[in-house]
């Protein structure tokens, strides 16, 4: 794919940039560029451009607007101590938006392309890549990434849109959670779904974490961080929380994750199934039911729950509030802060990377 790129006339003054940087928040501030690509059945991928960060000009009848055609990622990039930049597998982003695009009758950008997308981008914008602090949460500064996928097509009628347009912005990011890495407090939905089978829980679409936000807004009503979803069918398995994944740690070592199906198949999560096997904990995948996450913390089976995502990379998990009754903070989170920690070292340059997950952009 050849990429054109446009400087941005206007870009933020170092010294401004240096304030940005110092205290990027999430989701907050975005870098001086961006990436577009056009397709259209007639000429597949094409017009792939690099050039200044800006709003962008929809036709009200745009396809998106009413149906909600549209898939992204999320990744970030990180500055290594010497000063070179690395993305962490984006070849895993790319495979599952192509799932994605599968589900939601889009055309498939091909892997290679959608890397070299990220990886341009990056390059163009490197100086919004901060530097990281040593330390635990706090000190994890990284370049978010934000690729995304919209049917642009200007057309009322329900069908797989004919011009469809994929675009990469990015974000100077912070630590997720406000005060670093501490137990999360989780609330158990018992009125919404996320997804069902058949659904688009699979893919990563914007329609799931619509889907999420009115159990999100309970759950802060509840003084809680995050939102717990139970399957559709029982309302008695764990799925996934609003935007990460559960995992639950035994006594004996063992580790539990719910299985995908229903549920995003995370690239963090794809990640510490791995990781935590290498260190001798091996993870089974398969339906975990809300009794045995409140039956395992009363008899100390349960030693340690901890969620995890791009943003958040791991967190562990403390009350879990319903209106049922509390489940109380798993008594430990040793494990759960060395994964994290394996994890975050690597994607940071502080570790060896022995999966060959790092991809080194400049």
């Amino acid at each position: 794919m050849q990429i054109s790129t446009t400087p941005n006339p206007s870009q933020v003054d170092d010294a401004r940039l240096a304030e940005i940087l110092a205290n990027p928040g999430f989701g907050t501030h975005f870098t001086d560029h961006m990436l577009t690509v056009e397709w259209t059945p007639e000429q597949g991928w094409h017009d792939a451009r690099i050039t200044a960060y800006g709003p962008i000009s929809l036709d009200p009848a745009t396809a998106v607007l009413h149906y909600a055609q549209e898939t992204f990622e999320g990744m970030k990039a990180y500055r290594h101590e010497d000063g070179s930049i690395w993305t962490f597998r984006p070849d895993q982003n790319a495979a599952r938006m192509v799932r994605s695009s599968r589900r939601l009758a889009f055309p498939e950008l091909p892997v290679e392309d959608f890397v070299a997308c990220v990886d341009a981008l990056v390059e163009v914008d490197q100086r919004w890549v901060p530097r990281s602090s040593t330390g635990e949460g706090a000190g994890e500064k990284s370049l978010y990434l934000r690729p995304f996928m919209f049917a642009s097509e200007s057309f009322l009628g329900v069908r797989p849109a004919q011009h469809v347009t994929f675009m990469v912005i990015a974000s100077p990011a912070g630590a997720y959670f406000k005060g670093g890495v501490r137990p999360v407090t989780l609330w158990l939905s018992e009125t919404f779904t996320r997804a069902g089978r058949g659904g688009m829980g699979a893919a990563k679409t914007g329609g799931n974490y619509a889907a999420s936000l009115a159990a999100q807004r309970e759950a802060i009503e509840q003084g809680c961080d995050q939102v717990v979803f139970l399957d559709d069918q029982e309302f008695r398995y764990i799925e996934e929380l609003g935007g990460m994944n559960l995992f639950f740690v035994h006594a004996d070592g063992r580790i539990v994750t719910p299985e995908t199906g229903t549920i995003l198949e995370g690239i963090t999560r794809a990640s510490i199934i791995e990781l935590a096997g290498k260190l001798g904990y091996p993870v089974e995948e398969r339906k975990f039911s809300i009794d045995e996450w409140r039956d395992g913390v009363a008899s100390g089976e349960i030693t340690e729950i901890f969620a995890c995502g791009t943003a958040a990379v791991v967190t562990p998990v403390g009350e879990l509030r319903s209106p049922r009754g509390d489940v109380p903070a798993p008594a430990r989170t040793d494990l759960t802060m060395r994964i994290r920690e394996a994890l975050v070292g690597m994607q940071y340059g502080r570790a060896e990377d022995s999966f060959g997950w790092l991809h080194r952009v400049c």
